[in-house]
């Protein structure tokens, strides 16, 4: 197969390291194309969402009525979800239940902006301390694979909880921090086909089954059926993203938290957390040759947050330092309790050609179908 002319999006920075990418006469890329005529006509930027918005609280609260949570909120330290919890509590005097993954991986400052806003907000945090001696043979297991989507067990115990949790507490609303502003481009298909679903059990536990020296026995799983039909629609939990009912840039969401709860930026999105810095930062660039911050600033340009030839001159310079890098790398094989010289034969190793069993097509047909009606506000490929 002939390599692909290497060509960038005229309007965004979105490129062909995307292999699913499609221009138009003009050099505009497929994404832009599909946020002016599919996104932007119904978001409209936040604006003009007031009755729907107001309408949602009243049946969040009326629903949760009599309970000790009427949603529940899972709060990572990162930008949208402590935005999320800002206004949940704040400005919509919503009951969240909060709740947080410890995977072992937190950054310092994270658990920092963690406890500044909920205990300002008076929340209590419930935090999930994941079994360390698991998860970190699975982190193994997943860079034995040689795939590039690594943050799956993380990802998945993530999904797989909020599913618990909404069937424990019997609470009828999720709030997702998804946000049309900052999160509209999402990272290509192609750069993690080799794998499966995020929230896909089937596909976890193959991985687990093939690549797992111990046996996992307090991770918690879920699945496309339970997830996407059984939750939803039998149990008629909603998964709501009110971010998208309000104008609001990622400079506001910043200077917002900074003023009201001292919060501390990350530099980068996602870079609250050790692992995912490493892997966003180093891995996926020098391992793969793709740069995540290309869809991150794609989404705030094509929002018009930000001028294009200034994503342009950011993507000039690598996400991080060579010196930070390599303090990473140090950090990341000495928490795996792994040789330097180990974790880097995983990076040089050949690219996964395996396949995994997975439910991808459902997800897959699922995903259309939430395009379809509406309900899907992101785009994907």
């Amino acid at each position: 197969m002939a390599r692909r002319q290497y060509q960038i999006c005229k309007c965004c920075v979105m490129d062909t390291t995307d292999e699913y990418i499609s221009f138009d006469e003009n050099g505009v890329c497929s994404r832009c194309n599909e946020y002016r005529q599919r996104i932007l006509p119904e978001w409209n930027y936040g604006k003009g969402h007031e009755k729907e918005l107001e309408s949602l609280l009243a049946e969040i609260k009326r629903k949760g009525s009599g309970k000790k949570y009427d949603c529940i909120l899972g709060l990572s330290g990162g930008l949208d979800s402590s935005y999320m919890l800002h206004l949940a509590v704040k400005e919509w005097g919503l009951r969240p239940f909060v709740f947080h993954i410890n995977a072992g991986w937190n950054l310092p400052v994270a658990e920092e902006n963690i406890r500044r806003i909920t205990d300002k907000l008076g929340v209590k945090l419930h935090v999930e301390n994941m079994n360390w001696d698991e998860m970190r043979e699975m982190q193994l297991a997943w860079f034995r694979t040689g795939l590039e989507n690594l943050d799956s067990p993380q990802d998945h115990a993530f999904i797989a909880l909020i599913d618990r949790y909404s069937r424990e507490l019997g609470v009828k609303y999720i709030l997702n921090g998804y946000n049309i502003s900052t999160e509209i481009v999402a990272d290509p298909e192609s750069w993690g086909k080799d794998g499966g679903p995020t929230g896909d059990g089937t596909f976890m536990k193959d991985v687990i089954k093939k690549y797992c020296r111990i046996p996992i026995k307090d991770y918690t799983f879920t699945n496309g059926f339970k997830h996407k039909f059984w939750i939803p629609y039998i149990l008629g939990v909603k998964t709501l993203k009110p971010l998208n009912l309000v104008p609001v840039t990622r400079h506001q969401m910043v200077e917002v938290l900074k003023e009201e709860y001292g919060y501390i930026p990350y530099g980068q999105k996602h870079f609250e957390d050790l692992l995912t810095k490493f892997l966003e930062g180093y891995w996926m660039p020098t391992r793969f040759g793709h740069d995540i911050r290309r869809a991150q600033l794609s989404s705030l340009v094509v929002t018009g947050q930000m001028e294009r030839e200034e994503a342009l001159k950011i993507l000039e310079r690598p996400p991080l330092s060579e010196e930070e890098s390599k303090k990473l790398f140090t950090e990341v094989a000495k928490r795996l309790e792994i040789t330097e010289e180990e974790l880097m034969s995983f990076h040089d190793m050949p690219k996964c050609t395996e396949k995994f069993k997975s439910q991808e097509k459902l997800y897959n047909l699922g995903i259309r179908l939430y395009e379809i009606l509406g309900i899907e506000k992101r785009i994907r490929k």
